[in-house]
């Protein structure tokens, strides 16, 4: 029963999950695999991507291709046979292309020229702006760049560690995926605006709305958990930011009639979901670092539902997928409840259909022609 017969195994069931007809038996090894599909299915999904194919078949090698499943499979996961865990899911695929690390310049204290010739005195080679997302992968060493897309955000190679930069404890950069960065980016609310961030912790995304507003108009950030909204105050406070009210708070409470939320035109939604779509960040920072998460906090949100943290990006069921979209729909259609509203931005970081386009095209269709998806 040593770890050697124990991998092989393990190998077995997940070919058999992701290319198989499902796992016929496996005992509690199948339940293991079956608590990580979500990674799994993820992952696979980005290899294709990355390798440009679209069949499971065009992974393999010609070798590969006519080899049994199980030797197939012990190949593929060869690399993972030492990890103390068994099953290694953060051990990246040897043809992996790295995730760029992206840092938002905050403009609230700087803007992006002071920064790239404050990297430029520390050695660093500014390269320009992107015209590719080539580009931006084939970054090494000391090297960065301007996004091709957003106008604060710049990128530089994936090991790149900023945390302990002056920029970074001063509040002058945000360490702050693109993908993160995009829901703010596109709900656009002009200065004065009034805005609404549902799910605000950890507050990344409420510190970009501020810096779009430029500190003008009110932001109203609700999360329910103590412990969260304490630590998102503590970083609205280093980036500078004026004019949020922090509110523990479910979001699903708040009253859309109340007088104060009667000028709030524009919201950002990004609720609790599966996680699914963090696995590459989560490989990237290795298990000693903490990724923002959106908890449960109380009766009103399905139970049992998976958090955003490192170890806890549990495979959601069918079941418990239906009980995400269903909070997701009510948070939805709550949020499009408020009276003055004019534009909204729903985003999770799930790839599963049932809880983005699936919920989305649900509550469109309650509210008939209030509401058009761009």
């Amino acid at each position: 029963r040593g770890r050697a017969h124990v991998v092989p195994s393990l190998q077995v069931l997940v070919y058999d999950l992701l290319f198989g007809k499902g796992l016929k038996c496996g005992g509690r090894w199948k339940a293991l695999a079956r608590r990580h599909r979500a990674r799994l299915e993820a992952e696979l999904a980005r290899m294709k991507v990355r390798q440009k194919v679209s069949r499971n078949e065009d992974l393999l090698a010609p070798e590969q291709a006519v080899s049994p499943a199980g030797e197939w499979a012990r190949a593929g996961w060869a690399a993972c046979a030492g990890s103390s865990r068994g099953l290694c899911l953060t051990c990246p695929a040897p043809a992996a292309s790295q995730v760029p690390r992206y840092v938002r310049v905050n403009t609230l204290k700087t803007c992006v020229d002071d920064v790239i010739d404050f990297f430029k005195r520390q050695g660093y080679t500014y390269l320009g702006k992107a015209a590719s997302v080539e580009e931006l992968k084939a970054l090494s060493g000391k090297k960065f760049m301007l996004d091709l897309h957003l106008p604060e955000l710049l990128v530089f190679p994936s090991q790149t560690d900023l945390h302990d930069n002056l920029l970074y404890t001063s509040g002058h950069i945000i360490l702050q995926d693109k993908a993160s960065c995009l829901p703010a980016f596109l709900l656009g609310p002009v200065a004065g605006s009034h805005v609404i961030d549902a799910c605000a912790a950890p507050g990344n995304k409420t510190s970009h709305l501020a810096a779009i507003l430029k500190n003008k108009g009110q932001i109203f950030a609700f999360d329910v958990d103590p412990k969260r909204v304490a630590a998102m105050n503590t970083l609205l406070i280093r980036a500078g930011v004026t004019g949020c009210q922090l509110a523990q708070q479910d979001f699903l409470t708040v009253d859309p009639r109340d007088p104060k939320y009667s000028r709030v035109t524009h919201i950002l939604l990004d609720p609790s979901c599966s996680g699914s779509g963090n696995v590459v960040r989560l490989q990237l920072l290795g298990r000693s670092r903490a990724v923002g998460v959106q908890t449960p906090g109380d009766s009103s949100r399905p139970a049992g539902m998976v958090t955003r943290g490192l170890g806890q990006e549990v495979a959601p069921s069918a079941e418990r997928l239906q009980a995400l979209a269903g909070f997701q729909r009510r948070a939805l259609n709550h949020a499009l409840s408020f009276p003055a509203l004019q534009r909204l931005v729903y985003s999770t970081c799930s790839l599963h259909q049932e809880e983005n386009e699936d919920v989305v095209q649900a509550v469109l269709r309650e509210w008939g022609s209030a509401f058009r998806w761009v």
